[in-house]
């Protein structure tokens, strides 16, 4: 870009969203000063619910801007994308459905935190529902970026505050141990995506996602041992962000050791923002314009089903020998990295041009089926005391509709009908079968029976065990309603997946929203 943008007043009204989540943000953090201890914080998570919410509204405003209804079809009209600071920041449909989808995983998981957060676990619960806010900001700003500093500066926002938010339950030594590994390799995976970055911007003299894709399709040649030493370095630190393997080491003990909640951010929010990311650099760094006849374009999508492949492997793998619960849904996350991380191996073209939408609906999946597991374990283990498998154990004599629901749960996270986790792995199979990765599909396919193992473990828990934990099963209502806005979400795309895939399709357009020119 030969010039500068200056940011606008008027801008700020496309920022509305993000703007929303920072006075919410700063107003909380001063509430919670000045209210009094004898009140009770539950307030300052409504609030904060409140400008999720409000957030959400802003969003969908937006996309109702941007692709205005036709009056003669009656459909959606895709339109220019909005672009800030010389395309630093862009308001367009990629980023808006991904702010929706992290918005409303956060507003669930702030909903089921309500009531069941202990004092005696952690003490500072203002600080809790608030921090929230600009975790969720940093993911927004990351997937509304076109620039590497706008994208490096939402990384760190969100990570350096799920680092406080993963250490908040002081006195468990377990929390402690998490956290600390948690700060020490994300530091190490900012460290290496920067490092990546820097060779980039050194090839081109800008960090601006189209000029560096210019740059390295004009000089390829001059640049090729370079260049694929960028694109390593930057799979690896998106790797770790994702928690793909063989970058996952640090997800067993950060979701074992934070906060329910804290957990069930880092599997879907924070996850997400990562996935969002590497399919906006990835596809306009490194799949655009004249690098398409490199040898470099095929060599960073092969590199991108290897690292699916081992993910899956290795996640469903490990996972069979899991007996603590969290570790189970840690290791079942590093498996779905790899389910997520096939669409975008599967290359754009004249045979294949929906892997977004295909990505996209099993993102969707993963989100209300991964938030949901994580609300009924609390439930679970505050009710026993227990954090193991185990603690299921009578779960349908106890709460016969607690355990109905997480039937739903576990049988999307399984990939079995009629539910949103099969179609979201059937649409990203029949993708993958259209660009004849034969050996990928195979590997989807026999992860997923393996996987059927330890998920029917939980059901086997719940149903089949005569000598079960007696104590009452404690849960409140706002995890309740939670909970039951997964299940019921989770068996709607599984009813119905032709409408959400047909509403993804006709919001997004692929030369308008995802290809920055």
């Amino acid at each position: 870009m030969d010039q500068l943008e200056r940011l606008q007043l008027a801008d700020l009204a496309h920022l509305a969203p993000e703007l929303t989540l920072v006075i919410a943000a700063i107003l909380l953090s001063l509430l919670d000063l000045v209210m009094p201890s004898r009140w009770n914080r539950n307030i300052i998570g409504w609030l904060a619910l409140g400008g999720i919410a409000i957030s959400i509204v802003f969003v969908s405003l937006q996309i109702v801007a941007i692709n205005p209804i036709d009056e003669v079809t009656n459909k959606l009209t895709s339109g220019e994308p909005i672009q800030l600071l010389s395309q630093s920041f862009r308001v367009d449909d990629f980023g808006n459905l991904f702010k929706l989808l992290l918005l409303t995983a956060t507003g669930l998981i702030i909903l089921m935190s309500l009531g069941s957060v202990k004092d005696e676990e952690i003490p500072h619960k203002g600080e809790f529902y608030y921090f929230f806010l600009p975790a969720v900001l940093g993911a927004m700003i990351m997937v509304s970026s076109g620039d590497l500093i706008t994208l490096f500066i939402g990384l760190e926002l969100l990570s350096i505050t799920s680092y406080v938010m993963v250490g908040m339950r002081k006195k468990n030594m377990a929390s402690n141990e998490g956290a600390f590994k948690y700060v020490v390799l994300g530091g190490v995976s900012s460290a290496i995506i920067l490092y990546g970055m820097s060779f980039l911007y050194g090839i081109s003299g800008s960090t601006n996602i189209v000029d560096i894709n210019m740059a390295i399709s004009d000089n390829f040649s001059e640049f090729q041992p370079i260049i694929y030493l960028a694109f390593f370095l930057l799979l690896a630190g998106f790797g770790f962000k994702i928690a793909a393997a063989p970058f996952h080491t640090w997800a067993p003990d950060a979701y074992e050791g934070a906060p329910s909640p804290v957990t069930a951010f880092l599997a879907v929010v924070s996850k997400a923002a990562g996935f969002a990311i590497i399919f906006r650099v990835l596809y306009n760094v490194f799949g655009l314009g004249a690098i398409l006849q490199t040898d470099i374009h095929s060599d960073v999508f092969l590199s991108v089903a290897v690292l699916a492949a081992i993910a899956m492997i290795v996640g469903n793998a490990v996972a069979l020998r899991q007996k603590n619960m969290k570790r189970l849904l840690a290791y079942s996350g590093v498996a779905n990295a790899g389910y997520l991380l096939v669409p975008i191996s599967s290359q754009y073209g004249i045979v294949h041009y929906s892997n977004f939408s295909e990505f996209f609906f099993y993102l969707i999946a993963y989100l209300f089926m991964n938030i949901g597991m994580i609300a009924v374990y609390m439930m679970v283990s505050q009710s026993t005391k227990n954090e193991e498998v185990s603690a299921f154990a009578g779960l349908y004599y106890r709460a016969p509709y607690t355990a109905a629901a997480t039937v739903i749960l576990i049988l999307s996270l399984a990939g079995l009908p009629v539910t949103g986790g099969f179609f979201g792995k059937l649409y990203i199979l029949l993708g993958t079968l259209q660009v004849q990765k034969y050996w990928l599909a195979a590997i989807l396919i026999g992860t997923s029976v393996i996987s059927f193992y330890y998920y029917f473990g939980v059901i086997r828990q719940m149903f089949m065990r005569s000598t079960y934990n007696e104590s009452e099963f404690e849960s409140k209502v706002p995890a309740q309603i939670a909970l039951w806005i997964c299940a019921g979400a989770t068996l709607a795309l599984g009813i119905f997946p032709h409408i959400v895939l047909g509403v993804i399709e006709s919001i997004f357009s692929l030369p308008y929203d995802f290809f920055i020119r």
